[in-house]
């Protein structure tokens, strides 16, 4: 599947997210799409693309067009997400602590991973969200995200990630091994064995300059 190419989840017609499609991967299925955007609202790639949560109106297209996206991806309701300055600035400390979690369990013990402009104060274990378990008449439980505004939205990845967590699929959400990048991908690997968003963009120059450096060093 391309980056452009929907995908058909719970009924929907999944498009692009809007975040992600900026680095030119595919995005992870169901609600971890979500996930996945909010990571990639950072600014990345080459040439440099903005980051959505910089300002009040970009963060706030963002967030409205990444709900309509979880709805498609998941056959549930969109809810209302209506983003102020205070959010705004929650919802980026949380993107940045999610950003750590993962370096944390990926890449930080990699040499030189913490001189490069990823974060560094490491994972902080410390975020909640509020939510509701639901019984439908069918007899299966269903969590439900709860809040408004940016808990609403936080709720609703946190959400994400637990409903991936045990299906064993959240460990596939990573971010890239280059420390100049951060890109969050889905990895797709039978043995989730990828560490690059994108071999090409990252991986190839990447092991280019670090076998440059190994020959200098023998020379």
């Amino acid at each position: 599947m391309t980056p452009s190419t929907p995908d058909r989840t719970a009924g929907s017609v999944v498009g692009p997210w809007t975040a992600t499609v900026r680095y030119g991967i595919d995005h992870a299925p169901g609600g971890l799409g979500l996930v996945q955007d909010l990571l990639n609202t950072i600014s990345a790639g080459a040439p440099r693309q903005p980051d959505l949560l910089d300002d009040l109106d970009s963060a706030t297209e963002w967030a409205q067009l990444a709900v309509a996206q979880w709805s498609a991806a998941t056959g549930r309701p969109a809810p209302d997400v209506t983003l102020d300055a205070a959010g705004l600035r929650a919802l980026r400390t949380f993107r940045e602590e999610l950003l750590d979690e993962i370096d944390a369990r990926l890449h930080l013990s990699e040499p030189g991973r913490n001189l490069t402009g990823a974060s560094t104060r490491g994972a902080t274990g410390s975020r909640t969200a509020g939510a509701t378990l639901r019984l439908d008449r069918d007899g299966s439980v269903h969590l439900d995200p709860a809040g408004v505004g940016a808990d609403l939205l936080i709720s609703l990845v946190l959400a994400a990630l637990f409903e991936a967590q045990l299906a064993d699929l959240g460990r596939r959400i990573k971010t890239c091994r280059n420390p100049r990048c951060r890109v969050a991908f889905y990895d797709r690997s039978r043995n989730n064995s990828g560490v690059w968003h994108s071999v090409r963009v990252c991986g190839h120059p990447t092991n280019l300059r670090a076998h440059r450096a190994r020959q200098r060093q023998v020379g």
